[in-house]
């Protein structure tokens, strides 16, 4: 696999609006499967293949502690990522604002 692949690969990962909130919900810290699921509309099933996905895009690390498995983000530049794209985006809505006001 090539770096633009592996890049691109990190990018489809965190389009889905639910890896995303997983993402962001692991930003304060490692979680369980349990408490990842407790305000998620989706079967536990489902999250699984959703960390499925983060993990082989190498967003997250899993590991096990007894019966509980744990899930961190393994690299702090996602946090950064995750942190610009919600700058452009507050950018763009304080931009879009003033041109309604004006």
């Amino acid at each position: 696999m090539n770096i633009e692949n592996m890049e691109v690969k990190i990018f489809k990962a965190l389009a889905h609006s639910t890896r995303l909130k997983i993402v962001k919900k692991l930003v304060k810290g490692t979680l369980c499967v349990c408490e990842l699921n407790e305000d998620i509309d989706f079967s536990q099933s489902n999250l699984s293949q959703h960390l499925k996905i983060l993990k082989d895009a190498n967003i997250l690390v899993q590991e096990k502690e007894g019966l509980r498995v744990n899930y961190s983000i393994k690299n702090e530049e996602i946090i950064e990522l995750i942190s610009i794209v919600e700058k452009i985006v507050t950018k763009e809505i304080k931009d879009m604002t003033k041109q309604i006001r004006s």
